[in-house]
């Protein structure tokens, strides 16, 4: 069982520059909260309440204003800082220690998932006793991401990056959970000619030894990668659609922590306390 979670918040957010000049991109909101609440709430509806966020040297007293140590939502978070970008599988060496001999679900922090079965299959992967488990999710035009086929047992016989020539149209999502032999395989990858550790070389080491799985987020189900600007006003539209015609907002952290008993009704209004009259603070009123 995977008890413990990393999300992965630094990066230069060159690809949305110059509004990542002065603020980490996962502090940017995304419709009415910031970018990195989605991933958190993955975890947190994963059952996962050991987390830690791994970002940027420097920018570690911004992400502590909305999202402090000691907090109200039942979890317990911690931070690291990256001296510089070196690849996916580099948060696996940074949290070493945080992970010590547990399993590991890692999250990147530009990413978007949404789906009505979601929680289900999140709570389903987190059972993962030895191996590793992907996310995959069908695309247009694959050769843009890392992708994956799979046999009839959902077991990964091929990953490449950004394929030249198509495969398969399952892309690789930003979501990964993996057995304690992770840090291990992250410190003997070597980087690539991006000088970067690959999670592609990381996720084929797994998959030689026949213990990589794949999971979907399913049809009607969503997975939107931020790391643009156009995709990143594409998913802040989509919230605002679905939160406007349901009345349902999506990664609400406190709902997730008071639906899950980890918090209760005085939790809810010293968060409410936190925001102040908001439109999320309204939405958290009609929780108590």
């Amino acid at each position: 069982m995977i008890k413990k979670g990393i999300i992965l918040a630094g990066g230069t957010g060159s690809r949305m520059s110059p509004l990542t000049k002065s603020v980490n991109k996962q502090l940017l909101p995304l419709y009415d909260k910031p970018l990195i609440f989605y991933p958190l709430s993955v975890l947190m509806l994963a059952g996962i309440r050991n987390i830690l966020i791994i970002v940027n040297k420097g920018q570690l007293a911004q992400f502590k204003k909305i999202l402090p140590e000691k907090n109200n939502l039942g979890i317990k978070i911690q931070y690291k800082e990256q001296l510089k970008p070196n690849g996916l599988p580099e948060a696996f060496i940074i949290g070493e220690k945080f992970i010590d001999k547990d399993n590991v679900a890692l999250i990147l922090g530009d990413n978007f998932f949404y789906g009505q079965s979601l929680t289900k299959t999140l709570k389903k992967s987190v059972s993962i006793k030895n191996g590793a488990k992907v996310f995959l999710h069908p695309v247009k035009n694959p050769n843009l991401y890392g992708v994956a086929s799979i046999n009839k047992k959902n077991k990964v016989i091929k990953i490449v990056e950004k394929p030249k020539k198509e495969f398969s149209n399952l892309a690789v999502t930003g979501l990964y959970f993996f057995d304690n032999k992770v840090v291990k395989f992250s410190k003997t990858l070597k980087p690539s000619k991006r000088k970067e550790l690959e999670i592609v070389d990381l996720l084929n080491k797994y998959k030689r030894a026949k213990k990589l799985k794949a999971e979907f987020i399913g049809r009607g189900g969503t997975w939107l990668d931020t790391g643009n600007i156009k995709d990143y006003y594409d998913a802040s539209n989509y919230i605002s659609v679905i939160e406007n015609r349901q009345g349902l907002k999506i990664a609400c952290i406190e709902e997730i922590a008071f639906k899950n008993k980890w918090i209760n009704n005085n939790n809810i209004k010293e968060a409410i306390k936190f925001y102040g009259n908001c439109e999320y603070s309204s939405y958290l009123k009609k929780l108590v």
